[in-house]
């Protein structure tokens, strides 16, 4: 998996502060583009710590993610407020098998062997209905969710929160909360202030709403 911040929105916590000052004030939005950065990082802690977030919805993020399965983004185009370019598999060659093996596979000899000679198999019929001259379109069908795929995400900083909330908890599939972790290292660079305490439900909110006693950070 490969995740890069590929494009935000230039001053990504200056906005947001603005956009708080303006709703407490009678000064016009032109005249608070020289807020202090001391001053920027203050208004946006106290905003965030009130739950007063649709300030951050100013600004975006942009991320390049490849080389993650299709299972996988099944799961993340479900955060519906993000905007989604997916490599296409109807147009895109991908007659050599490519795909992702889970750790619960992979750390076992056995089922690592009979998973990737599967995999082989299916790659083989893949090819085979193309060479039939079936439509890729068509011979797609036969492909895994394993298939490895890339995709390009756009997200508001506050639908971040809420997608860092929710899979970047435990419980979340392994790959996307994979992909969560490091998109959060990714934002944390560039919007430190926005995104200090962002995080799984038990760190934001001090409590899980899965109620799952057994995991580890419960307490």
């Amino acid at each position: 998996m490969h995740v890069k911040l590929i494009g935000y929105t230039s001053d990504p916590e200056k906005l947001p502060a603005m956009a708080a000052t303006l709703t407490h004030s009678k000064t016009k939005p032109e005249d608070l583009q020289n807020l202090p950065i001391k001053k920027q990082a203050a208004i946006l802690e106290q905003v965030l710590k009130l739950g007063h977030t649709s300030v951050i919805e100013h600004v975006s993020f942009t991320f390049a993610i490849s080389d993650v399965s299709r299972s996988l983004t099944h799961q993340l185009v479900r955060h519906r407020i993000a905007s989604y370019s997916q490599q296409s598999q109807r147009y895109v060659n991908l007659n050599e098998p490519n795909y992702v093996i889970p750790p619960s596979i992979s750390n076992n000899k056995k089922t690592k062997d009979a998973y990737e000679k599967t995999m082989q198999v299916i790659w083989e019929h893949y090819n085979k209905l193309l060479e039939l001259d079936i439509p890729a379109e068509d011979a797609r069908y036969v492909l895994p969710n394993a298939t490895c795929t890339n995709i390009m995400v756009t997200m508001n900083a506050r639908s971040l929160l809420n997608f860092f909330e929710l899979r970047c908890c435990l419980h979340a599939q392994w790959e996307i909360r994979m992909l969560a972790n490091k998109m959060l290292q990714e934002v944390k660079k560039v919007a430190p202030t926005i995104f200090h305490t962002a995080g799984p439900t038990c760190k934001t909110k001090g409590f899980c709403p899965e109620k799952k006693k057994d995991c580890p950070l419960y307490p």
